[in-house]
């Protein structure tokens, strides 16, 4: 637990049991289904790496970098890995925040409060998530026994089956070429951190620059992780919407340091996310043989969402910011690569300096005569 004087911010074995609890089962399969399924991910992942390499050519031939374990998960091992992450990255916000609980004039509402109260909330948003997701790739993910790692203390690829059963279903679309569609970008995501050994670095050292950087009442904080928790409980009125309903959980810890950090991220995590997307486009066609229907349906999933209340949450967590990543990022990347070719477009690699900035991400051509046309000059 991140504590000072015994006290805790957010009690993370019980967001685990919580989100455990309250996640929805999965979809009605057969145990010797589910092994086929598992065995078919897991020859998925191992198959999309030959082909991710050879459409990126990110990682030089004859080159063999870090191997990263594949897990596959259900949704409760989904929820552990990620409270782990969270646990790990979190610490330096919490004890800062631990620290203006104690000797802040809401430090006695706080402690009431507790992390208790604050794990159960957390449980809930995590509960909501874990059916949502298909794949990720933990690039901060400390290795336990359970959830195995990479040898340097991070990096692992999990592939959800439960949600990637119950998508494939609801699109109804062929699973086979479902559950190869969904590795390729993930292994689009591994391939990213494997084959650019300082990226997890300079990743780590952004996030951390911003969260030195807040300067966040603990109070504000806890009532903004509050409402998220309400309108997934249904706590909170439908169609109740203050000022604070328009805005993410994000935007609470945004000094003018922090927008500046915060948009250097935003410009990465559009290329990664871009990146992955036109990677899977780009080797679809070639291993999965209903890759348009698939992309179109899925297309469609993304940017409807589930309802009222599905749009309401992700607005709050911030994931249609993550939405227009996926866009933006597509988008530069295709751009780039139309003009300078791949290899001219994994000059992105080369180094931090030759990451797109956030206004790059929106006019390709600046980051071509930044990176290409100023190097051959």
């Amino acid at each position: 637990m991140t504590s000072i004087g015994g006290a805790q911010m957010v009690d993370w074995n019980l967001a685990v049991a919580t989100a455990t609890r309250l996640v929805r089962p999965g979809p009605d399969i057969s145990r010797e289904e589910a092994r086929a399924v598992v065995a078919e991910l897991r020859r998925h992942a191992k198959a999309s790496e030959e082909h991710v390499r050879e459409f990126t050519r990110m990682i030089p031939e004859g080159t063999e970098p870090e191997d990263t374990p594949v897990l596959v998960v259900d949704r409760p091992g989904w929820i552990k890995a990620n409270v782990a992450g969270f646990r790990e990255l979190l610490k330096p916000l919490l004890a800062k925040m631990e620290g203006r609980r104690s000797g802040g004039p809401g430090g006695a509402v706080l402690g009431a409060v507790g992390g208790k109260v604050t794990g159960v909330e957390l449980g809930m948003l995590l509960s909501f998530l874990a059916s949502r997701v298909l794949g990720q790739y933990e690039t901060f993910a400390p290795a336990t026994r359970e959830l195995p790692a990479s040898a340097n203390g991070g990096g692992r690829l999990l592939l959800v089956a439960p949600n990637i059963v119950h998508v494939e279903r609801e699109l109804d679309v062929d699973p086979h070429d479902f559950r190869l569609w969904v590795a390729l970008h993930e292994e689009t995501h591994r391939t990213q951190f494997t084959g650019v050994p300082w990226l997890r670095d300079h990743l780590q050292g952004e996030i951390q620059t911003f969260l030195d950087e807040t300067d966040v009442d603990p109070m504000t904080f806890l009532e903004r992780l509050r409402e998220a928790a309400q309108s997934l409980s249904g706590g909170r009125p439908e169609g109740e919407q203050g000022e604070s309903g328009s805005r993410s959980l994000v935007d609470i810890v945004q000094t003018p340091a922090q927008r500046e950090v915060l948009g250097r991220l935003t410009a990465v995590m559009s290329l990664l996310e871009g990146h992955a997307d036109y990677v899977m486009d780009g080797v679809g066609p070639g291993v999965v043989g209903s890759v348009s229907e698939i992309r179109e349906k899925f297309q469609q999933r993304r940017a409807q969402g589930a309802g009222r209340l599905d749009q309401a949450l992700r607005k709050l967590l911030g994931l249609d910011a993550k939405l227009r990543q996926y866009k933006d990022g597509e988008k530069f990347v295709r751009s780039v690569v139309d003009e300078v070719g791949m290899d001219g477009f994994n000059r992105v690699w080369t180094s931090p300096n030759t990451l797109p900035t956030k206004a790059e991400i929106a006019r390709p051509a600046d980051w071509v005569a930044r990176v290409h046309r100023k190097a051959e000059s």
